[in-house]
């Protein structure tokens, strides 16, 4: 008999554009990814609203996101991609775990403390308790596997203690997932502040895939460096330049050596020019792309109500099978 393939879960936040640490940390590992495993590809719009969003943006850059994710080769009969609002079993079974949740746990998760920090004027009940929404969204479809950068894994932590509490009182009926870091990819850092995670919520630091040529540039023309001239991969005392060198490394396809090698004597003002030239290419065909599909809105619609009958089917089967074992009645 076949072995059943491992099964991956893995979603984004519609909270702002897709960057390129999003690119070159997640989706173009996933990209890889759909051809091992059977894979389900989320647009977290339910995540999205734990602090406060422009609900008509919020619809665009759902749908725009998907057009994204196939525009970087994610196939939609390969893989399921839908959006988290359109499967109400996420919601149905973060509720269930929740009771299955210590108050202590979620007081002790590091994003809790940073987005309450973030967001001070808002700090709700959603933000604090959606690490038991992403729980449920991973054991909803018995992954085996959540790819994460190391600032999600202690997410995926919880999510197995919640798991193995639950099957303690119920007998097995949740796969344990494991944290899932790939060999490829790269931490992309803020081009204003190479000490940060790039990240949508700081524009001047961060590239979207999105953006036009001349924003590209005119953003890596203007990345901090340091005083020095040397093109030199080292991360203590050049995090600019190193961050610079992963860039152009992860889009390219080049060594760090031969990067080095390339640039060796020519300086920042030949180098960040480069650099901004190989993102650009990088992301002109999926630019083009995801600008070509989301102009047939009848082809997305399609995608995403297909993705969310096949998620259903999956979610359906673990929620019903919950819902018996706490004593709900049949419906």
């Amino acid at each position: 008999m076949e072995e059943r393939k491992k099964r991956i879960f893995s979603g984004i936040q519609p909270s702002g554009e897709l960057t390129l640490g999003s690119y070159m940390g997640a989706i173009r590992n996933w990209v890889q990814l759909q051809h091992e495993y059977d894979c389900l590809f989320c647009i977290v719009d339910e995540h999205a609203i734990t602090v406060r969003q422009e609900p008509a943006q919020l619809r665009k850059r759902s749908v725009a996101q998907l057009a994204q994710y196939i525009a970087c080769g994610l196939d939609p009969e390969k893989n399921i991609m839908f959006i988290q609002s359109h499967v109400p079993q996420h919601a149905e079974l973060a509720w269930i775990l929740g009771c299955y949740t210590q108050f202590g746990e979620l007081s002790r998760m590091t994003q809790f403390k940073a987005k309450s920090q973030q967001h001070a004027d808002n700090i709700t009940a959603g933000l604090f308790t959606y690490p038991v929404l992403m729980a449920a969204d991973i054991l909803l479809y018995q992954a085996d596997l959540v790819p994460v950068g190391a600032d999600q894994k202690q997410h995926v932590e919880l999510t197995r203690d919640i798991a193995v509490r639950f099957n303690g009182v119920y007998s097995d009926t949740f796969v344990l997932p494991e944290p899932f870091i790939p060999k490829l990819g790269a931490r992309i850092m803020s081009l204003d502040d190479p000490s940060s995670k790039m990240s949508k919520s700081v524009p001047d630091g961060c590239i979207n895939l999105m953006d036009q040529p001349e924003v590209i540039m005119k953003k890596f023309k203007r990345a901090v460096t340091d005083c020095e001239t040397a093109v030199k991969f080292d991360q203590a005392n050049k995090p600019g330049i190193s961050n610079l060198l992963t860039i152009y490394c992860a889009a390219t396809g080049k060594t760090m050596d031969e990067a080095e090698a390339e640039f060796a004597g020519q300086g920042y003002g030949v180098f960040k020019p480069a650099v901004g030239e190989a993102v650009v290419e990088l992301f002109r065909p999926i630019r083009e792309e995801a600008d070509r599909i989301m102009k047939d809105k009848a082809y997305l619609e399609g995608v995403y109500k297909t993705g969310a009958q096949r998620a259903q089917y999956l979610a359906n089967k673990t929620l019903s099978k919950v819902q018996r074992k706490i004593g709900f009645v049949a419906r």
